[in-house]
């Protein structure tokens, strides 16, 4: 890099920009200089096979970022540096730019900047919903049924004709979102090889290792597996409930077995452990966002994830209350406060932090493409 073209740098780094893609690609440029994070996470490595940063490159980058914070306390060129190089803080703005830009209807792209509020009303009026259809269909919500049967409560074909729409909708609107995004990263080829290498790093969520599998950086700079261990709580506790309602489907429909399930059931023995995962998870990386460091940008830059945190932890509690107390009289109130939050968390999906998981895969598997290609830059020295 010519001293012209540092000068350059050094001066648009004393400048307020106005645009999170471009304060990208004025840091980009620095970094690819530099180079000392190049062993760091996959990030650096898909720099390196880039001279200059389009908005869907910086789209790319920002995703393929687990905001780890090793680059950033690594980096000599961080402020007070007059370069003032941030990556996690910047990726982590563009991020927010990627959920926006791509988010389907695209009218609804700002509904992720204010998506605590969005969030805190879907679950009241979801609650709400069935607080009013139990009042509706028994007349009273507090009532013991036999078995802690639920579809006393609520019929099943209701249940399904409320959930079955709005879990549709969120894999529409996320599915669109992500098509528009892998599109306009104009990826390689598929290869089956960079599948299952994609799925494995996005499984074991490589990317938080700090790059050298020690951890990330939370509240300072040294090094933990906090966030790594929480994430795998929440991710798999996720899938397992998942599957317990997979599962359970299966036995309602293919085998004619109806819930109630017993405890050694198959589909509540994934649901509880699914539900402590989701307890445990989403605590942790409630109380890891409290601590982390202003200078990651992630807690900052969208504090409403919050809310979502939150509610997979309510989500969780209440499923667990239901199947602890589903023989008591407590029953139909907790199990219209959790329907409620089910349909609340359905119905906010595509705007809300859950679709990072989905926009970082799409990043991670581009990568994995690439890697299986030759360098252009490298070809052109």
């Amino acid at each position: 890099m010519s001293t012209e073209t540092l000068n350059n740098l050094v001066a648009q780094a004393s400048v307020v920009q106005s645009s999170p893609i471009a304060e990208g690609q004025r840091i980009m440029q620095i970094c690819n200089a530099c180079r000392y994070c190049e062993g760091f996470c996959a990030v650096f490595p898909a720099m390196t096979r880039r001279l200059e940063f389009t908005a869907a490159d910086m789209h790319h980058l920002a995703n393929l970022c687990h905001n780890c914070g090793a680059c950033l306390h690594a980096c000599q060129y961080a402020a007070p540096h007059e370069f003032a190089v941030n990556v996690p803080k910047t990726l982590a703005q563009v991020r927010a730019l990627t959920y926006q830009q791509y988010a389907w209807p695209q009218g609804f792209g700002g509904l992720y900047q204010r998506s605590g509020t969005v969030l805190a009303l879907g679950l009241a009026l979801g609650s709400a919903v069935f607080l009013l259809l139990a009042v509706a269909m028994n007349g009273q919500l507090w009532q013991a049924h036999s078995s802690g049967n639920f579809y006393k409560v609520f019929p099943h074909n209701l249940m399904v004709s409320v959930f079955a729409p709005s879990f549709l909708f969120a894999l529409l609107a996320l599915g669109m979102g992500l098509q528009r995004f892998w599109r306009n990263l104009a990826p390689p080829a598929i290869h089956a090889s960079a599948v299952s290498e994609a799925t494995q790093h996005a499984l074991q969520l490589k990317y938080l290792d700090g790059g050298h599998g020690e951890g990330c950086h939370n509240a300072d700079d040294r090094w933990t597996h906090a966030r790594k261990w929480f994430h795998h709580a929440t991710f798999y506790g996720f899938a397992l409930c998942f599957a317990a309602t997979s599962v359970a489907t299966l036995y309602h429909y293919a085998l004619g077995l109806h819930a109630p399930y017993a405890y050694t059931s198959l589909p509540v023995v994934l649901g509880t452990l699914g539900g402590i995962g989701l307890l445990v998870g989403p605590a942790g990386l409630f109380w890891l966002k409290t601590q982390r460091h202003p200078e990651h940008g992630d807690a900052q830059q969208n504090p409403s994830d919050y809310a979502f945190i939150a509610l997979l932890f309510w989500i969780s509690a209440t499923g667990l209350a239901l199947l602890a107390w589903r023989s008591t009289p407590a029953m139909p109130s907790l199990l219209c406060l959790h329907l409620g939050a089910v349909l609340a968390f359905f119905v906010t999906t595509p705007y809300s932090k859950m679709a990072h998981g989905f926009y970082r895969c799409a990043a991670v598997l581009k990568h994995a493409l690439e890697r299986r290609l030759a360098n252009p830059v490298s070809m052109k020295d």
